[in-house]
């Protein structure tokens, strides 16, 4: 890994926290849990947080942990948000942390965001060198069940009533040492659609007595590529992806049902709508070219992830004093890839940042059974996660 500048934390500090931090996201990284079960990560979180003296909420989401230091005499208080969960997923790694847990495994680097905020918040309870309020937010569930959805219907932001949040996630790819920070959308909202084909079921034999519910879905799935295509303005972006396709038990039966299902991604509501209304034309049109019955339910889940503006210029300063200026980029184009943290950005301003977790060979990458996080990133994390504090809430 390229060699860069260490964060601004005390070397004596920073020498001690350092193997403990390696150890802590190791061992979370050997006991994943899948989302709302975080039964074992938030005991973990609350007694590190406890040990440091920091302020410990839990209960939020079931598993939610949230962690408070103040200082000086400000009413300014600023979130900081790391997700917790892991993905149903069987690792194929062969080091000693590899999950010790069948069909689970911690793909996505959820288990370096928790121990980087522990390490900002172990620093910061030592130093306080700032004027407001923190607050840690280790949230549940960012994979796919919208947990930070439920830490704000559960009053999280009632019972800390942040002035802004900010997020941080580990990007492979991008190199070590460098980081994204992008005002507007950087990631996009997410809606799953199920279609249901029904015709005539008939003897494989005798398909004039029928009518073909595989001919009509295979028409739609072809025709759904056209959804982006010819309907939207060439500057807009949007996908529309069939990722399941279900009909027929037998080779001499055409089936009378099939069922289709996929996702969409956007990052505007009104492409999300254009996007919708041309599915939902296609549907009818092939429906009546061949006679079947055709329906569409689309699932809104999660909203698109969008940056604030003057948030985001902080988090650009900050990864600049981090990092370096040339090490922060600001034009990489968002990412297709959903993140729940878009619940709280609706709620306040705030910005989410990527990490440079370097490259992604080897399978490296995001979701992927040979992922690890990069434990050469942890002090790059704490680092930014203190200056932010300490710049938003500058004495």
């Amino acid at each position: 890994m390229p060699v860069v500048s260490q964060p601004p934390l005390a070397p004596a500090f920073l020498a001690t926290l350092l193997p403990e931090l390696s150890a802590i996201r190791r061992d979370i990284h050997a006991h994943p849990e899948l989302a709302f079960n975080e039964t074992r990560t938030a005991d973990l979180v609350a007694a590190e947080l406890a040990r440091c003296g920091v302020e410990v909420h839990r209960g939020l989401a079931k598993t939610g942990v949230v962690g408070v230091i103040r200082a000086g005499t400000s009413s300014r208080m600023i979130g900081l948000r790391a997700d917790m969960d892991a993905l149903p997923l069987q690792e194929m790694n062969a080091f000693p942390h590899r999950s010790k847990r069948e069909g689970c495994m911690h793909a996505c680097g959820h288990d370096g965001h928790t121990t980087m905020l522990l390490g900002a918040a172990r620093y910061l309870a030592a130093h306080r060198n700032f004027d407001g309020t923190v607050v840690f937010i280790f949230q549940p569930a960012e994979e796919s069940e919208g947990g930070a959805a439920v830490m704000i219907e559960d009053g999280l932001f009632e019972q800390f009533p942040v002035d802004a949040v900010y997020g941080l996630h580990n990007w492979p790819g991008l190199p070590v040492g460098e980081m994204a920070v992008m005002p507007g959308p950087v990631m996009a909202g997410t809606c799953a659609f199920e279609i249901s084909v029904r015709g005539h079921g008939c003897h494989a034999a005798m398909p004039h007595q029928g009518i073909d519910t595989i001919v009509a879905a295979s028409q739609l799935v072809q025709a759904l590529q056209t959804v982006v295509a010819r309907n939207l303005h060439p500057c807009d972006a949007a996908v529309v992806s069939v990722t399941q396709f279900h009909s027929g038990s037998a080779w001499n039966i055409i089936p009378e049902e099939a069922l289709l299902r996929g996702t969409i991604r956007t990052f505007k509501p009104e492409v999300q709508e254009t996007v919708e209304r041309a599915v939902e034309r296609l549907c009818s049109g092939v429906a009546a070219a061949y006679g079947a019955q055709i329906g569409v339910v689309f699932d809104h889940r999660y909203p698109p992830t969008v940056n604030s503006a003057a948030e985001t210029e902080i988090c650009r300063r900050v990864a600049a004093a981090t990092l370096g200026a040339d090490k922060v980029r600001s034009d990489e184009l968002p990412s297709m890839g959903a993140e729940d943290f878009a619940y709280m950005l609706r709620e306040k301003p705030g910005c989410y940042v990527w990490l440079g977790n370097g490259p992604g060979t080897g399978g490296c990458t995001l979701h992927n059974p040979h992922y690890d996080f990069n434990d050469d990133i942890l002090a790059l994390g704490v680092g930014y996660w203190v200056r932010l504090v300490e710049h938003t809430l500058g004495n």
